[in-house]
């Protein structure tokens, strides 16, 4: 197909080039055929679409005709893409065409008008397939709305009642006569020469046929049982993971006897019409039933992995007996609406079929709801939290929307809506057994994570559990979707466009290069970590670079290496961002203006990095925050203070504020310890003293030698300092308090005595006192002293009291 379009479209464009000219070719017949059958087929769409009265079966195939020519011309639309754009450099290298009047050199004339006839004729061709290609889907979205339609209106038309009695009877006739034809050509076929004829040819391989289907559905699940046991001797006993995979071949089994049985049925010509259509789904009926088993089952087996602390042995044993009815159900209905094709019933018989098997569907939804943990039995009386508290708001939402659904539909059955009561409750059936089935498989894949990750029942609430959950609900919705009456040729056309790409701007992404790019950056991701765990651990611990410089090199490594894996996964996934430079130019002002304090750290943890004014492990005071630098990033820098807490300081701080570096370049530093001595005392002594404490200790250099200073005459004690060089003042505290012990054990030995503080207090006026004091009964108890003194008035101030050349002042 795709060769025939190519010659559809050099014959398009050989038409149009010899418009201006002679043809320089013939056309097969073939090429001819192939445009008048497009042509013929978009026609006779155009008049289908008017007239509305084909069959949805009939739009259908049409649909199908036209996609397979939109497929082909949507891929010539961009044939010759890079041969176009090397042309139009061409031209664009010869410069503008002159203006009218003037005149260019004609080798360059020449030139140029031989370039623009094989662009001309490149650019045909995709012109006109753009144009069919537009024809094309504007032909299948019609066909689809008029589908739609058609669909909205038989779900929502309103048929007969099937509680009127009168319909009663002639559907109850017309079920018994479709019995009676069923068996009556059957019985038919048994007593003619073609099945004796079929018995004589094929009863050999009717009798294998029906032996292996004989043993799979008798032994199946006992072999699955010996299956299971033997797989555990590989391994991984205790995981759950081959008591699933058990569980499946506890039903694939049966389910290929199921239809090796049908196949040998259907060898012996035995089946009539009806038969036939009957047989040919009784494997899909087979496949729905040993599914909701299968359903029931795991159920079953996770709340007994859980010690059924949701729901109880027995309720669930009776919850399995519901999910199996449910399959009976949608069985049912499967067979009502074969019945309706293969017999042509009318909508009164249609409606009175289905009822029942409505009403049936309903209750057990509504009982399946009332399922819940008794009161009384054991419970966890914790607080759920987590992800037991989303799965206990999905329940209890999933519980309120079968109580609405199972009230709902029996009532619009009964009123005459039966395509709308179907339409609801066998989706709701079939989503709901999904979401379970869904449930089941991300608990078998973490438990096959947790097994190979030796992690256990931890996986089950690891982040891999929620990823593979949330992919998998992803790839659920197609399957939502066809339940809840989507048709195949909808999501295929959802498909299409989502692959054609979206337009962001001018450019466009598609999941190809969406997932080229994500591929490319990945690899570039991770090899720029393998190369900075290989300077980290190999390379740079073997070099004299100190820790902050290894540290920048590794990070601005990082930094070049993903820009550079960005840049690559671009290029490759052929993003063409020329379209974005006027946009991202008008938003690179409200940008910067926002981002301002961002773009700043940005700029000054580079400029940290390249001028490294501080590096990793630095002892840095800022803003009054002193501590440790731990790492450096783009943004930020985390200081780790002496009381072990994390500041986080902005780059732009560490540049533009005052930095103290006391470990730049060397961890060479001062330590000054202050010391004070008691009036009188010898302070040549003091000095001679000190110096042999500060020239003891290890940690002091000799060169430059520590210093005494004897700083002044305090208020309380002569005031000396020792003022010592260390080889690593990281130790400043440890030689001070070593250096404050050994002073006081000099001391103590030597005598000399280390002041504190002392205060006299003088009282003025004394003799006011003694005269108060003169002034009180001695037969006065001591309460009533109290009295007295309480009452007594304010002391009265002399001259002496307002002098101010009186006090302690100097």
């Amino acid at each position: 197909m795709l060769t025939q379009v190519r010659l559809f479209l050099a014959l398009v464009a050989i038409c149009l080039i010899g418009l201006g000219g002679p043809a320089s070719a013939q056309l097969t017949d073939q090429q001819s055929e192939y445009y008048k059958s497009w042509v013929s087929t978009a026609d006779r769409a155009e008049s289908v679409i008017e007239a509305n009265r084909a069959s949805n079966a009939s739009l259908e195939n049409l649909r199908s005709e036209i996609n397979v020519y939109r497929d082909d011309f949507n891929q010539a639309r961009s044939a010759n893409t890079e041969r176009i754009q090397t042309l139009e450099n061409q031209l664009k290298a010869l410069g503008p065409k002159p203006e009218e009047g003037a005149s260019e050199p004609e080798d360059i004339a020449n030139l140029r008008a031989h370039l623009e006839s094989q662009l001309d004729s490149l650019r045909v061709p995709r012109i006109i397939s753009e144009e069919a290609y537009s024809r094309a889907n504007g032909l299948i979205s019609e066909i689809d709305q008029i589908i739609r339609e058609r669909q909205k209106k038989e779900l929502l038309e309103r048929g007969p009642s099937p509680l009127n009695p009168a319909h009663w009877g002639p559907a109850w006739a017309d079920v018994t006569e479709a019995a009676r034809s069923l068996v009556n050509e059957t019985f038919e076929n048994v007593r003619s020469d073609v099945f004796k004829e079929q018995l004589h040819d094929r009863g050999l391989q009717i009798l294998i046929l029906l032996a292996i289907a004989s043993v799979l559905l008798l032994y199946g699940r006992t072999w699955s049982e010996k299956g299971g046991d033997y797989l555990r001797r590989l391994g991984g006993s205790g995981s759950g993971v081959w008591t699933f995979v058990v569980s499946l071949l506890r039903i694939l089994l049966p389910w290929i006897g199921v239809v090796l049985l049908t196949q040998a049925v259907s060898l012996t010509g035995v089946l009539g019409l009806r038969g036939s259509f009957l047989f040919q789904e009784i494997p899909y009926w087979a496949a729905i039933l040993f599914y909701f088993d299968w359903i029931g089952r795991q159920i079953f087996l996770m709340g007994q992995a859980q010690d059924f602390k949701r729901l109880s042995a027995a309720r669930i044993k009776e919850l399995r007996v519901y999910v199996d009815l449910l399959a009976v159900m949608l069985i049912l209905h499967e067979l009502a609406k074969l019945f309706e094709q293969v017999e042509n019933i009318s909508d009164a018989t249609r409606a009175v079929v289905g009822f029942p098997v409505i009403v049936l569907s309903s209750l057990l939804l509504l009982r399946i709801r009332q399922i819940r943990q008794p009161v009384g039995e054991t419970e966890n009386d914790e607080t759920p939290t987590g992800r037991a508290a989303g799965f206990s708001q999905l329940v209890e939402f999933i519980r309120r929307a079968l109580f609405l659904l199972g009230v709902v539909t029996p009532v619009l059955a009964a009123v005459g809506f039966t395509n709308a009561a179907e339409g609801i409750v066998f989706p709701t059936i079939k989503t709901l057994v999904l979401i379970t089935a869904l449930v089941i498989f991300q608990r078998f894949i973490a438990m096959v994570y947790g097994w190979i990750m030796g992690q256990g029942e931890a996986s089950q609430d690891s982040l891999f559990s929620v990823l593979v959950g949330f992919i998998l609900a992803i790839l659920s919705l197609p399957i939502l979707a066809l339940y809840w009456g989507a048709r195949e040729s909808d999501l295929s056309e959802a498909w299409s466009r989502v692959a054609q790409g979206f337009d962001i701007g001018g450019v466009t992404v598609s999941p190809s290069n969406f997932l080229t790019f994500v591929a490319i950056f990945a690899i570039g991701y991770t090899l720029t970590r393998l190369l900075q765990s290989g300077l980290r651990n190999s390379l740079l611990p073997k070099t004299n670079i100190d820790p902050g410089g290894q540290n920048a090199i590794v990070a601005g490594t990082g930094y070049v290496g993903i820009f550079f894996a960005a840049l690559a996964a671009i290029i490759v996934a052929g993003f063409d961002l020329s379209s974005l430079a006027i946009v991202a130019g008008a938003l690179s002002v409200g940008i910067g203006f926002g981002l301002q304090t961002i773009v700043s750290n940005f700029v000054s943890g580079i400029i940290l990095l390249v001028e490294r004014p501080i590096s990793k492990g630095d002892w840095i005071d800022v803003n009054g925050m002193m501590g440790y630098v731990r790492d450096i990033s783009v943004r930020s820098t985390r200081i780790e203070t002496f009381d072990r807490t994390d500041v986080i300081v902005p780059n732009s701080d560490l540049i533009s504020g005052v930095v103290t570096n006391y470990t730049r370049g060397n961890t060479i530093g001062r330590v000054i310890v202050p010391v004070g001595v008691a009036y009188g005392t010898d302070t040549r002594m003091i000095e001679r003293i000190l110096g042999e404490i500060a020239n003891a200790h290890p940690m002091v250099l000799a060169n430059p030698a520590p210093s005494v200073v004897f700083q002044g005459f305090g208020a309380d004690s002569l005031d000396f300092e020792i003022r010592a060089i260390l080889r690593d003042v990281n130790w400043a505290l440890s030689v001070k308090s070593d250096i404050n012990h050994e002073i006081n054990r000099r001391f103590v030995e030597e005598g000399i005595e280390i002041p504190f503080a002392q205060r006299d207090i003088w009282l003025r006026n004394a003799e006011v006192l003694r005269n108060t004091d003169a002034q009180v009964p001695k037969t006065e108890t001591p309460e009533r002293e109290a009295t007295a003194d309480r009452h007594s008035g304010p002391v009265k101030l002399t001259d002496t009291d307002l002098d101010p050349d009186d006090g302690d002042e100097p």
